[in-house]
């Protein structure tokens, strides 16, 4: 308690001595946001909740596809989306971007990213290293590769692929569910030693719950770097305009894959989103100092420290 008490005066001290903001329109104080079922999205969505309800705002989350949550940007009936994976969303945001429909904030959220086909390490132990090894395993895969939620970027790619018999894979079906059915899918051949395909991502806590390793030859299947991904802000074209102190913490929130990982781990674990962002804000002032510079609460009063002392 000491602790938070002495950061939130620290931090008074260095965001209160320069102007504080106008309150922003009041169409602004309702923040909506965007959600894909991807526990990295409900992890990082969760933490940018609780601070912009610490700060005065309200918010509403509604989960949907890539698509639906491009296309209620473009019809104002959403205003925030915070898990544009970059590449492999890009040919889902295209239309939209070249109707200039939504924003890409200009620095991503995450810049370690990877997004690419994956396989238990004892199958690349036994030879599945490449896209190019995976049509000799074709029969021990029971000619299956898994992917995620249907319409997402990442099975357009796998569906070009198998429909293009890249790398032989022509006859190999893709199996789309949900990240939770693919994932126990996956976790049900590991418990059986079997060989398996599937997408894979980091930041996941797949990524240490079981010895995975990531494919590589993709020929830029999913982009360059054998899947090196981003993850950026989308918000509506004229959100920083019309609501500048929202658009600005939004937009200034930075984290790292280990940092998502200790955030998914106890979400996948069925703990709810938002306490376990709000232990997270709680155990990592310091990080959330850094993304309130600039930012005061919605009616401009005060600053940002109104944030860390709400944390308490």
């Amino acid at each position: 308690m000491n602790r938070l008490n002495a950061l939130a005066a620290g931090c008074l001290l260095t965001l209160c001595s320069s102007t504080l903001l106008a309150a922003e329109d009041a169409s602004c104080q309702k923040v909506r946001i965007g959600v894909v079922g991807w526990t990295d999205v409900v992890a990082t969505t969760a933490v940018a909740a609780e601070l912009l309800e610490g700060l005065g705002y309200s918010t509403t989350q509604t989960q949907a596809s890539q698509q639906i949550i491009f296309a209620g940007i473009q019809k104002q009936q959403i205003d925030v989306f915070l898990g544009y994976w970059k590449p492999i969303m890009d040919d889902n945001i295209k239309p939209f971007l070249a109707k200039g429909a939504v924003r890409v904030a200009p620095e991503p959220s995450l810049n370690d990213a990877i997004a690419v086909l994956a396989v238990p390490t004892y199958s690349a132990e036994a030879g599945l290293k490449t896209f190019a090894d995976i049509a000799r395993f074709k029969e021990q895969l029971d000619g299956k590769i898994y992917g995620i939620e249907a319409g997402s970027g990442a099975n357009t790619a796998l569906k070009k692929m198998i429909d293009s018999n890249q790398f032989g894979l022509g006859g190999f079906t893709l199996i789309e569910s949900s990240e939770a059915a693919m994932l126990t899918a996956v976790s049900r051949a590991v418990k059986n030693n079997k060989p398996v395909v599937f997408f894979g991502w980091k930041p996941h806590p797949m990524n240490i719950q079981m010895p995975i390793t990531y494919l590589t030859g993709s020929e830029d299947l999913f982009g360059p770097n054998d899947g090196a991904a981003t993850v950026s802000t989308v918000t509506a074209p004229d959100y920083a305009q019309r609501c500048p102190n929202a658009d600005r913490l939004l937009t200034g929130l930075r984290f790292t894959s280990a940092q998502e990982a200790e955030l998914m781990q106890p979400i996948m674990a069925r703990e709810a989103p938002d306490k376990v962002a709000r232990a997270w804000l709680k155990a990592n002032l310091e990080v959330v100092q850094g993304w309130l510079v600039g930012v005061t609460t919605f009616d401009g009063s005060v600053s940002a420290a109104a944030a860390i002392a709400a944390l308490k």
